[in-house]
């Protein structure tokens, strides 16, 4: 047997896969030997079949089964040994009058190979890393929302400012026919508010849906409808009165601050406000941290230039696809995968050329500490290492679930990575200025 290869160019090859008879009519005898033992052929006993009738009925198919083998098997092992880092699989070149009659047999294989580059981190301006702190405003409404969490309910019969006030809205337009509860520091507009104010228990009040709740996730709430219908839906909506109540809103006192972080962990609402800030801030930290991912991989890909061997790669979607694809379908898969193409080559450059590779005891440790996160949030604080070993070995047997949590590791290194040697700028901001930053 014998291997060649043509490079065409930087990014194409041929590879010539030569093989003689040599090569395979050994193993193809004894399978065919293997067949005569077992074959039922009517009229011969079995193991007494004549081997040219044997040959005459199978050679053909084992010939072509063991050539293929042996040429899948040599081809994969020249890729391994040459070190050739391929893009796709090789694809098979059509030869015309192939002749499986011959003895000897020379088959060609397009390669599309993977370019050199250096990854461009660098450049005169600097990735925005965003810090995102909680606001006093922000904490004062959360502290609210807790005291209303906890608070109670007081019965009424009149409806005052701030009240919850429960009903059903109708429409007989759009069957709308929705029992919810309104809280009235949502409602949108003095006049809405205005038709609530002073109406009690039985009474229906008629309200137009346009600009009824200052966010529109309220109104789709509240008439139950999807979010296309809720767009720029204006119609009259009836809503019949059946319950009011007033919010009493908890105590700040400690009964409250133990029921929320645990006995003595906070002891007042100086403490209660530090504690919320720094819960604010550590789920935003996860929305800072995705976005400089987002961010840097952007940079990446535009200061990172490199060619690709796009007519192979389209050669190739065509040839892999599930569905049989026209020359301009297959331009077009290409076109919406090549940037993911294009990062998948420049994150493995980045991994490789700074072992960043994720080992076995690094993604138990990892898992570990996500279950141990999970286990926190219902109150076991403490768990014991071993506990911990078999949850994540019980987990890590899936490969769905190593496969996930892999990435998550694999992006947490990617992120790290980032931060030491990108150029990156700080900049505070609150959630609201980050949203506007960040979605335009």
């Amino acid at each position: 047997m014998n291997i060649s290869k043509e490079q065409l160019d930087e990014l194409n090859a041929v590879v010539t896969v030569d093989i003689a008879k040599a090569d395979y009519s050994d193993k193809v005898d004894g399978i065919l030997k293997d067949y005569r033992k077992n074959a039922n052929i009517p009229g011969f006993r079995k193991g007494h079949v004549p081997m040219g009738l044997v040959k005459k009925q199978y050679g053909k198919a084992v010939l072509v089964d063991e050539v293929n083998k042996l040429l899948q098997d040599a081809l994969n092992k020249y890729l391994t040994e040459e070190k050739l880092d391929v893009l796709g699989n090789p694809l098979p070149k059509e030869q015309e009058n192939f002749d499986w009659d011959a003895d000897d047999y020379s088959f060609e294989f397009e390669l599309g190979l993977a370019p050199k580059f250096e990854v461009k981190l660098g450049g005169k301006k600097a990735i925005t890393h965003y810090k995102i702190t909680a606001t006093d405003e922000m904490i004062d409404n959360q502290i609210k929302t807790i005291q209303k969490q906890y608070g109670k309910l007081i019965s009424k019969d009149t409806v005052e400012k701030d009240d919850l006030v429960a009903g059903t809205f109708t429409s007989t337009e759009k069957e709308i026919d929705n029992k919810t509860t309104v809280s009235l520091d949502k409602i949108k507009g003095k006049k809405n508010i205005d038709k609530f104010i002073g109406a009690k228990v039985g009474e229906v009040i008629t309200l137009k849906t346009k600009n009824l709740f200052a966010d529109d996730h309220d109104l789709i709430s509240a008439l139950k409808i999807s979010h296309d219908e809720a767009h720029d839906l204006n119609i009259e909506v009836s809503f019949t009165i059946s319950e009011i109540n007033m919010q009493e809103l908890a105590d700040l006192d400690q009964e409250l601050f133990d029921k929320l972080y645990g006995p003595g962990n906070v002891k007042n609402v100086t403490e209660l406000k530090e504690k919320i800030k720094q819960d604010a801030e550590r789920q935003f930290e996860q929305q800072s941290e995705q976005q400089l991912l987002n961010d840097v991989t952007e940079h990446v890909l535009e200061n990172t230039k490199f060619d690709l061997p796009v007519e192979f790669l389209q050669k190739w979607i065509r040839a892999t696809g599930e569905q049989p694809l026209s020359e301009d379908e297959a331009k077009d898969e290409y076109e919406k995968s090549e940037k993911g193409l294009r990062y998948q080559l420049i994150e493995g450059k980045i991994i490789s050329d700074n072992n960043l590779q994720v080992t076995f005891e690094e993604l138990k440790d990892f898992a570990k500490d996500l279950i141990k996160g999970q286990m926190a949030q219902f109150g076991q604080n403490s768990p014991e290492d071993k506990e911990l070993e078999d949850i994540a070995a019980r987990i890590l047997s899936n490969q769905d679930e190593v496969k996930r949590i892999s990435e998550q590791l694999m992006s947490q290194k990617m992120l790290n990575y980032y931060k030491e040697n990108a150029k990156l700028k700080t900049k505070e901001v609150s959630f609201d200025e980050f949203i506007k930053e960040v979605y335009k």
